[in-house]
């Protein structure tokens, strides 16, 4: 987490709000928004911060100016992710707006953001741990890039995914916080090896293309996981299962029926 940065987690696209507003826009925002909070801007640049709980119990005319925070803590896209993560937690924070050397806001991190940095994340490490599998099984050289791939050329290698974590992609992709996929470029298809829910959202949402590490070889070997894929009748992101009515192995469900106890 260490080799982490805030720019590399953050949001980019801000919501924000300015001193003429009034508690009533806020209002409004939060319900078109789901979010609880916004930085407050005068021509991109930072003034204060105003809160779900900065509007409690105002009137709904009151303006932003007199009641939004201006003592902030901010955080610095090249911050290491680590430390606005402790910063999040001491100053008791859900939220740090980002900030350039100007005081232009560039970005907001969340803890959501610092939880999201460490799930399923597509790392360089996972990305060279395939690699160096791929050199070791089949005596092949490999090349990496960071570039896009069609949705529609994406060969899946998992038959199955949950639902309840398919919608969980949906919103990160929506918000432009998804990780890339991880997929092998083969002479004659896309081999897709990490990445299977957002691959569905994507399809779900109709996006013709999303981020991926690519990965080439050196010559056309018949892979282990082309093998499984073929077995099972994968083709397309469509012949993959999934599964509405289960959760996802991790989650377990703490819901008892019949019971009343608090």
């Amino acid at each position: 987490m260490s080799s982490l940065k805030v720019e590399d987690y953050m949001t980019r696209e801000v919501v924000t709000v300015s001193v003429s507003d009034t508690v009533k826009d806020v209002i409004s925002l939060i319900k078109k928004t789901k979010h609880d909070g916004f930085p407050v801007v005068k021509d991109h640049k930072i003034l204060g911060y105003v809160s779900s709980l900065d509007i409690l119990l105002c009137d709904p005319s009151v303006k932003v100016s007199d009641i939004m925070s201006v003592d902030l803590v901010v955080a610095r896209r090249d911050m290491d992710l680590f430390d606005a993560a402790r910063v999040l937690f001491r100053s008791d924070s859900k939220k740090l707006p980002v900030i350039d050397d100007e005081s232009n806001v560039i970005g907001i991190i969340s803890n959501t953001d610092v939880i999201r940095s460490q799930i399923e994340r597509a790392t360089p490490d996972k990305v060279w741990m395939l690699m160096r599998t791929l050199r070791t099984i089949h005596k092949v050289q490999v090349e990496e890039h960071f570039g896009r791939v069609r949705i529609v050329d994406l060969v899946p290698t998992q038959s199955k995914i949950y639902a309840d974590e398919l919608e969980g992609r949906k919103y990160e992709l929506e918000k432009g916080l998804a990780e890339p996929l991880i997929v092998i470029q083969k002479r004659n298809k896309i081999l897709l090896v990490d990445g299977h829910h957002r691959a569905v959202a994507a399809k779900r949402l109709k996006l013709k293309e999303v981020d991926a590490y690519v990965i080439t070889i050196d010559r056309d070997v018949f892979l282990g996981m082309e093998r499984t894929a073929e077995n099972v009748g994968l083709k397309s992101l469509a012949d993959i299962q999934i599964l509405e009515s289960g959760s996802h192995p991790l989650i377990e469900i703490t819901k008892r029926s019949g019971s009343r106890n608090v």
